[in-house]
């Protein structure tokens, strides 16, 4: 049993590092095919090489696209993601028409943001009053002071600096893609990373970068544009469809002189481009109305990445305060968007999942209204900290009140502290990622899922084996027994280590999800409330925790594990229950629904995989429980048999 833990925790170790490392990977892929999708026609022309080094650039960033590829964590998606770089670099290598390879580039950095969903936007409008001051200082001395590329610093650099100023080059690349240059640099060239810049300003200064080949000549005329047709905003709805707009886009749609005059105009005021307010969920329809075009022309994958992203990208952001105002609500849209994804796996007639959007979209009415800014009252927003605190806390509290009590009457408090610390660390994990949602990074609705699955997956596996454990424990004699013969080993340093491993990622994924709810309803304003709420919902934790600890040292050793036995199990099925629903909302396990009764509380979803997975662990502890009793008996009857 040690052992299969041991090789339990390296597994989920293994697979958060993989989660964590996902998102940093593909964005530096992205960003080499990006750089392909500009600077091949520098390269090639007309079939024949007209630059040589350009070529030698294509063809090794080519091969890394290749390889880091292939590197990423496994996906749906993989194998097309694969195919479409084999097929980008083929086409390098016959020297292809540099608007083919373009288009191979664009398509392949599509699918990989639906296979691997990251921030494509700040979460803010940014501010640009200072991002001159910030150019002029971290990038003019190589790119020169008007972002012609003839700084002082670049002139003997191979490659050279970037022209911000070229217009045929800037046409190509986004707000997005700049961003991604500033904040993971460029290999192969000398451009390193500006990660260590603030997010605000590194999108300040993305967007200051870009206006370079858009000069200020042309702010009226955008501005014009912009507010005599509205069908301009069809187009670029809010700040997500802004950076990740290129010029050579929209020129399609309004032609170059219109789509030049809305740049200046654009990437100089951003917040003409209104950011899409709290509660709405404007991207969530965009994406459902692309998912469902997609499904009616024949394309399942790419209809089920972008309902996904509807969810993820669109829902999700807004999930936590509408779960604080309206659970039931939250509960419902998960089930239809789950219900939508459900048909479109199971190649469903049109009309159907026609009908489905239909129903999701309504939802998203009531869930907007829900969510206006009007609702947002001192009292919802006390009744939201207090509520959210208490479910989360609680969770967390049952299984570090029953290791304390369990060390207590082992009599080895001396490895209390490595609980203690384990769950006082949680804590402090919490208030880092309060404070890098809040002013580093967005946590993108992926991340956050497999975090949480993840940590719950981990915590239902072994809590499968120490309930299964403390019950065999219950049994007459047993405990006596164990005292006697293993106590004295099972509870080693190492086993120490354990339990202080156990008590981080149960209480963290607690905090996680905590700190995100609390991030959405400090948006709401009323923070008097929500720390009011807060406060009280401390207090209650801290009633129930004595309670706990005082009714658990007056039970007997046998009470006390047979209580113990069934609390953990039943936090076992209901983690097991989160975490796999969890993975099904990030994309990561399929989901078939079934009729079912949904019970948040105990983690049960109408699904086949996380029902499935639920009744197996019930069986588990069954099994487990069931040869427990067995062998107590036949301890009890060996004595008699003996004295015969």
């Amino acid at each position: 049993m040690t052992l299969t833990l041991r090789c339990l925790v390296a597994s989920l170790l293994l697979m958060f590092a993989m989660s964590a490392n996902a998102t940093t990977g593909a964005q530096t892929v992205w960003r080499l095919l990006d750089y392909i999708a500009v600077d091949y026609a520098v390269a090639v022309q007309d079939g024949e090489v007209v630059s040589e080094g350009e070529y030698a650039e294509m063809i090794e960033f080519a091969d890394s696209v290749n390889e880091r590829m292939a590197a990423l964590p496994a996906t749906s998606e993989t194998a097309e993601l694969i195919d479409g770089a084999a097929a980008l670099q083929a086409a390098i290598d016959a020297k292809a028409d540099p608007s083919a390879v373009a288009g191979l580039a664009r398509g392949l950095a599509g699918q990989l943001l639906q296979a691997y969903p990251m921030p494509v936007a700040p979460s803010s409008t940014p501010d640009l009053a200072a991002a001159s001051g910030l150019y002029q200082q971290q990038c003019a001395s190589c790119h020169g002071t008007t972002g012609a590329g003839d700084g002082p610093a670049g002139v003997a650099l191979d490659p050279a600096p970037i022209a911000f100023t070229d217009r045929e080059r800037a046409r190509e690349r986004s707000i997005f893609a700049l961003y991604q240059v500033i904040e993971q640099g460029l290999e192969g060239t000398s451009m390193g990373s500006y990660a260590h810049l603030p997010v605000d300003d590194r999108w300040a200064l993305s967007f200051h970068i870009g206006q370079y080949a858009y000069p200020e000549a042309l702010v009226d005329e955008g501005r014009r544009l912009w507010e005599g047709d509205d069908s301009l905003r069809l187009l670029v709805p809010d700040l997500a469809a802004l950076t990740q707009l290129t010029p050579a886009a929209l020129a399609e749609e309004v032609g170059e002189d219109r789509a030049a005059a809305l740049m200046a105009y654009l990437r100089r005021t951003p917040e003409a481009v209104e950011a899409r307010p709290e509660g709405s969920l404007t991207l969530s329809r965009q994406r459902l109305a692309e998912g469902l075009a997609a499904y009616a022309a024949g394309d399942r994958g790419g209809a089920r990445d972008l309902m996904l992203s509807a969810y993820l990208d669109g829902f999700e952001p807004v999930e936590p305060l509408l779960a604080s105002r309206d659970p039931a609500l939250m509960a419902r849209i998960e089930t239809a968007m789950g219900e939508l994804r459900s048909r479109i796996a199971s190649s469903a007639d049109v009309e159907e999942v026609q009908a489905q959007v239909a129903v999701v979209n309504g939802l998203f009415d009531d869930a907007e209204a829900t969510l206006s800014p009007d609702q947002a009252t001192a009292v919802s927003s006390f009744i939201g900290a207090f509520t959210i605190l208490l479910r989360e806390g609680l969770e967390a509290l049952l299984l570090v009140i029953a290791m304390i009590a369990f060390l207590r009457k082992a009599n080895r408090t001396e490895v209390m502290p490595y609980v203690h610390a384990g769950w006082v660390g949680a804590l402090l994990a919490g208030v880092l990622t309060w404070g890098a949602a809040t002013y580093l990074v967005s946590i993108s609705g992926a991340s956050r899922e497999l975090t949480e699955g993840f940590a719950a997956l981990f915590a239902a596996v072994v809590l499968l084996f120490v309930g299964i454990w403390m019950h065999g424990k219950s049994q007459a004699g047993a405990w006596q027994r164990y005292i006697r013969d293993k106590l004295s080993h099972a509870l080693s340093r190492r086993s120490a280590w354990f339990l202080f491993l156990l008590s981080f990622v149960v209480v963290y994924r607690e905090v996680f999800e905590t700190v995100l709810f609390y991030a959405a309803l400090w948006t709401q304003g009323n923070p008097s409330a929500i720390l009011a709420g807060a406060a009280v919902a401390v207090v209650v934790l801290g009633v129930v925790a004595w309670a706990m600890l005082r009714y658990s040292r007056k039970l007997p050793i046998a009470r006390f594990f047979a209580i113990s036995s069934v609390l953990i199990a039943v936090l076992a099925v209901m983690l097991a229950g989160k975490g796999i629903a969890a993975l099904q909302e990030a994309g990561w396990l399929p989901m078939s629904l079934i009729s079912f009764p949904r019970v948040d509380l105990l983690g049960v979803y109408p699904t086949l995989e996380g029902v499935g997975t639920q009744l197996l662990v019930l069986a588990t502890l069954a099994a487990g429980f069931w040869l427990n009793r067995r062998a107590a008996s036949a301890v009890a009857v060996t004595p008699a048999h003996d004295s015969n």
